[in-house]
């Protein structure tokens, strides 16, 4: 929603979004007048449709701290509601990570980004493009209770990325697929020739998703991110290990599709061409 800074609309926003909060309190202007410390006259006056004043900073402070509002929900340049304090919680959260490639929150996240684009920068590679037993090694044997478990998801997540209204962009350094073909960190608990097959099986993927799965890979030298995934306006998400810190400001999450749009932009494999640069990767392995 496009905002309108001009001072008539300022004074519109006001009027509309103070007479809201005075009757969802049930208050008379003389009521508010008093808790506020402010003169009856003086909001009476912000209230008429004839003039277009604008309160000046005490009135407005004085006016909010006694709606329990934030200033900016007054003027209108703000969608969230309640005191500076509750925003913050409105905004940014701390959600608990489930130790699943799909659990119930993004679950719930992919379900409410349904016909936006999803912008993903994920851990290590995109879990729905790994097998069940590389996300068993991954996420460790609590993290999938059993094999069927780690099936059923990597299914769950393939199934959600087949939806005709799909749109997902992956970016994430080119190094990582090499240093998965080498068996680096906790990989080299694979053997070659299962890293291998799973890089096959990444290809036959990639390129059966294309175009609703398309993915980027960035020079790491010059770039970097942390994992982090966008859900189309909704929300963003900063993956920090155990734990997910949400953001559902407009700003936060324009920022963090910004900083997704600048690793598109470092992307030394395209998606087109992505399927066939992982095969290339099997074929390089010896095993």
């Amino acid at each position: 929603m496009m905002i309108r800074h001009d001072k008539r609309a300022l004074s519109q926003s006001f009027r509309e979004r103070l007479a809201i909060a005075l009757g969802e309190r049930n208050l008379s202007v003389t009521q508010l007048a008093a808790s506020a410390g402010v003169d009856r006259s003086t909001i009476a006056q912000l209230l008429s449709s004839n003039d277009s004043r604008l309160p000046n900073g005490f009135v407005l402070a004085r006016l909010a701290a006694a709606l329990g509002e934030s200033a900016d929900w007054l003027l209108g340049l703000s969608g969230h509601r309640g005191a500076v304090a509750d925003i913050v919680e409105q905004v940014v959260q701390v959600t608990e990570a489930q130790k699943h490639p799909f659990g119930e929150n993004l679950q719930s996240w992919f379900r409410e980004a349904a016909g936006y684009k999803v912008r993903h920068v994920p851990q290590t590679l995109p879990d729905l493009l790994k097998t069940p037993a590389l996300l068993e090694l991954e996420y460790g044997s609590s993290a999938a209770r059993s094999s069927d478990q780690a099936i059923a998801e990597a299914a769950l997540q393939l199934d959600f990325t087949r939806q005709p209204d799909t749109d997902i962009e992956v970016s994430f350094p080119a190094h990582r697929l090499i240093d998965f073909a080498n068996g680096a960190g906790v990989w080299g608990e694979m053997s070659a020739s299962a890293r291998r097959a799973e890089l096959q099986q990444m290809a036959v993927l990639a390129d059966a998703l294309y175009p609703s799965l398309r993915v980027f890979l960035y020079d790491g030298a010059t770039h970097y991110s942390a994992p982090f995934t966008v859900f189309g306006p909704k929300r963003a998400a900063l993956y920090l290990g155990q734990r997910f810190l949400v953001f559902t400001s407009t700003s936060h999450i324009r920022l963090m599709t910004r900083h997704f749009d600048d690793l598109l932009r470092a992307a030394v494999i395209q998606p087109n061409a992505f399927a066939e640069h992982v095969q290339r990767q099997a074929d390089l392995m010896r095993v």
